[in-house]
């Protein structure tokens, strides 16, 4: 299957789940995440949109901490990703392709600085294929900072049995699902 017949048929997957099925399955995937970042300082996030896997409780959760919580904000003209530390998630404002992003309320941070970094996903392999939405923002980040740990987020039905590769695609170190951690 190619990606983009893959990418549709695990975003219905995953959109054919109840809300509540979905909140559930968050938090189980938060209390990983937060588990598996115990040893970070510094942790990029994303803010979920509707129907990824919701990871607030996770940034609330490292923000009490005391952790240095990164989110992206979008550069659609030059496909990157701009990063700002967020010190309360009522800074979000819903922005690019609907992503809460702290834009009026950014405060610059470098991608070096980051030490790990989860990623929201359409779908996933074992082998830590990361099936994303296409436009490869992602991709690009990790490829300038790869001193990141590389942690994806999805629930376990976004799971292929192979997500098609490229060169330019890069691995995931761990996939976090409401079920378990898998290590690739």
């Amino acid at each position: 299957m190619d990606k983009a017949t893959l990418r549709a048929v695990l975003k219905e997957r995953r959109a054919a789940m109840s809300e509540t099925l979905r909140a559930e399955k968050s938090r189980s995937i938060c209390k990983k995440l937060f588990e598996e970042t115990a040893g970070y300082s510094v942790i990029m996030a994303y803010a979920p949109k509707e129907p990824e896997a919701d990871t607030m409780l996770f940034i609330e959760q490292l923000i009490a901490a005391g952790k240095t919580v990164v989110l992206p904000i979008i550069e659609r003209e030059t496909h990157t990703l701009r990063l700002s530390v967020i010190e309360d998630t009522k800074n979000l404002e819903c922005s690019t392709f609907n992503v809460p992003e702290p834009i009026s309320a950014e405060i610059p941070i470098s991608g070096s600085s980051v030490e790990c970094v989860v990623l929201p996903m359409v779908g996933f392999d074992r082998r830590g294929n990361r099936l994303g939405y296409g436009a490869g923002y992602y991709d690009r980040f990790l490829a300038e900072n790869q001193q990141v740990k590389k942690i994806g987020a999805a629930f376990s039905s976004q799971e292929a049995e192979r997500v098609p590769s490229d060169v330019f695609d890069v691995r995931m170190d761990e996939i976090v699902t409401e079920d378990e951690i898998i290590r690739c």
